[in-house]
Parts: structure tokens; C-alpha cells; sequence
């Protein structure tokens, strides 16, 4: 496998407070790995010193050569004065035809949706059209940070399962983001648990419930959804803090 992205030793603070300490990754082409953590755990902090929009107060991230990225960001706001179409927000892109726009709505199932407005748009359609934004020009690399946000059980497993099945039509590599601790979806490769520092991290079946992942994340029932658990060899220190996720 070729390796995409490697990240070592990444170091962030913010008002005196350590928001990522000493956190290394990498990623394989093809490897879907899943960020999971609490409120405030430096998920999109992470994510956005990947992506170069913030800059790690220590460490490195270093691309393989000539990798593309489509991000799919957490939020997304539109003026609702704006008259903005589907078409016309994935032509911001850059250089597109209306052909790759058709054919990006119609892999992501909302190609009847090009000529809607916007704000029009329900959560789970929104959605769609943010992953057909990233997927549009063919990208090495898929980052997407809380991509079921808004969506439903139901639509959240068909989302997970299209993620999955693009991944291996464009032969890239997916960085996902996931807030709801419990919900990982079944064809994650590797997932890494992230509370300022890595917690722990491995391929989902080979960890389990313990203590002190109850103690941190509580009890979460069975949605259908691949359930994430794993073993702590350390205890957490608790606090408040900034939610900078």
C-alpha cells in the first residue's frame, strides 16, 4: 500500500491550553481511518493542521507527492439573501463542467436536486451535496468531518455505506471525522480515539468495552451502526474546557 499522509509529533495550544499533544498518524491508500473523541477533543483541530489551515505549534504533516484532497467541512453557512443553486455551489469549485457536476449529484443519489436553491435543502440532502463537492474532481484523499452531521439513523447508515463504496470506486484514501462516540461505521479500517492526546487506536474488532472508556464516553446502545469500543491503559484527566470541535 502507498502511504499517503503522514503526521508526527503534532503539537497545539490554544490560550495556554494544550488542545493536541504529541499526536502522530498515517494513512494508507484505501484505509479509511475514523477520528472519534468527546466535545472539544482537537478532532477538527486536527483535521484542519492535516489540511494546512492551521498551523501545529510543533510537529509535521507531510503529503505523498502530488495527492489531491476533497474536504467535506463540519458546517457549512450560506447567506439565505443569496440566491446560491446546487449547480452553481459545486461550480465554485473551479474548472467544471456541467457533466462531472450531473455526474458527481447523480453517484451521491440528489441529481434531481442540481437546480434547487440551497437553503432549500434538508439535512440529509445538504449532505450529499457537500460529498458530491468533495468527490467531484476524483481526490487521493476524502476528508470529511462529522459527515452524518443532521442526518438520521437510517440516512447516516446509507451515508456510511456510500462512503465506503466511493472509496474503493476512486481508489483513495478517507479521513472521517465522527462525534457520536458509539456510531462507527462497519468498514472503518482504523479508528483512533483522540482526547487531546491519542487515547488508543487499531482496527475496530480488536477492541473492546472497558471501564474507563464507560467512565469518559457513558453507555451507548446497539443503533445497528457498528459500535465502537476499546481498552484504556491510562485514566483521563476530566475537565470542561473550550469545545473547539
Amino acid at each position: 500500500m502507498t502511504q499517503l499522509l503522514s503526521a508526527t509529533d503534532i503539537c497545539f495550544q490554544r490560550d495556554d491550553k494544550a488542545i493536541l499533544q504529541n499526536v502522530s498518524l498515517e494513512l494508507q491508500r484505501g484505509e479509511i481511518l475514523t477520528l472519534i473523541g468527546p466535545n472539544g477533543a482537537g478532532k477538527t483541530t486536527l483535521v484542519r493542521i492535516l489540511l494546512g489551515l492551521l498551523h501545529a505549534d510543533s510537529g509535521s504533516v507531510q503529503f505523498a507527492p502530488g495527492v489531491s484532497v476533497g474536504y467535506m467541512p463540519q458546517k457549512l453557512f450560506i447567506d439565505n439573501t443569496m440566491p446560491l443553486s446546487v449547480y452553481r455551489f459545486l461550480a465554485l469549485t473551479g474548472k467544471t463542467c456541467r457533466a462531472e457536476v450531473v455526474a458527481a449529484l447523480q453517484r451521491v443519489g440528489v441529481n434531481d436536486l442540481i437546480n434547487t436553491e440551497m437553503t432549500r435543502l434538508s439535512g440529509g440532502e445538504l449532505q450529499r451535496v457537500m460529498l458530491a463537492r468533495a468527490i467531484l474532481r476524483k481526490p487521493d484523499l476524502l476528508v470529511l468531518d462529522e459527515p452524518v452531521q443532521g442526518v438520521d439513523i437510517s440516512g447516516q447508515s446509507q451515508l456510511y455505506r456510500l462512503i465506503g463504496q466511493l472509496r474503493t470506486e476512486l481508489g483513495s484514501a478517507v479521513v472521517m471525522v465522527s462525534h457520536d462516540l458509539h456510531l462507527v461505521m462497519a468498514q472503518t479500517d482504523t479508528v483512533v480515539c483522540l482526547n487531546h492526546h491519542i487515547c488508543c487506536h487499531g482496527h475496530p474488532e480488536h477492541v473492546s468495552v472497558d471501564p474507563a472508556f464507560l467512565e469518559l464516553f457513558g453507555r451507548q446502545q446497539d443503533t445497528g451502526v457498528a459500535v465502537y469500543t476499546h481498552h484504556h491503559d491510562h485514566q483521563h484527566r476530566h475537565g470542561s474546557g473550550e469545545c473547539l470541535d
